[in-house]
């Protein structure tokens, strides 16, 4: 059964009420992106000079047409006007980018400490792969026990048997050797 409409609901939002317009709040900030990157490319200077110079040139040529007599008042508002919207979008467009700075420096960070972990860890792991290769076998330590064990046998058995009948003398030595 459905709630009342009087009664609400407090866990959840209201619904908004009225004519809402929803704005995109990074569209401004895209939109002063574009801009300021237009407005510092030789493209916006060379229109800005040609649109100066024939303002001026019309202004002093065609005298029936001075819409902005000496000293140019008009042409003077109009750079004030520039600038005066300019630089904030300017600042904008940059504050954005030292944001987006900022989070990539965090993220170098990040990744900086993860591989400075990582290496420490395989630093330690190969400290310990090499302590416990040394306590391993050697070939030669083998080769030294075998040749001291070869040694106690002869001397058993040149007391019981021939010297011939050793390990060294079996022809099947050479296949035993590494």
């Amino acid at each position: 059964m459905p709630e009342p409409t009087y009664r609400r609901r407090l866990d959840q939002p209201r619904a908004p009420r009225g004519l809402r317009f929803s704005i995109d709040p990074d569209a401004f900030g895209r939109f002063s992106e574009r801009l300021a990157r237009f407005l510092g490319t030789g493209r916006f200077l060379f229109w800005q000079t040609l649109l100066v110079v024939a303002w001026i040139s019309v202004n002093l040529v065609a005298v029936s047409l001075r819409w902005d007599p000496y000293p140019f008042i008009l042409l003077n508002l109009a750079f004030s006007t520039q600038a005066a919207y300019a630089a904030p979008l300017i600042l904008l467009a940059q504050n954005r980018q030292d944001d987006r700075d900022r989070v990539s420096l965090e993220e170098d960070r990040a990744r900086a400490a993860q591989t400075k972990a990582d290496t420490e860890f395989l630093a330690r792991e190969l400290a310990a792969l090499r302590l416990a290769v040394g306590e391993v076998a050697t070939r030669d330590y083998l080769r030294g026990e075998l040749d001291k064990l070869r040694g106690d046998l002869k001397g058993k058995r040149g007391k019981s048997r021939p010297a011939a009948d050793t390990a060294r003398d079996d022809p099947r030595w050479d296949e035993v050797k590494p």
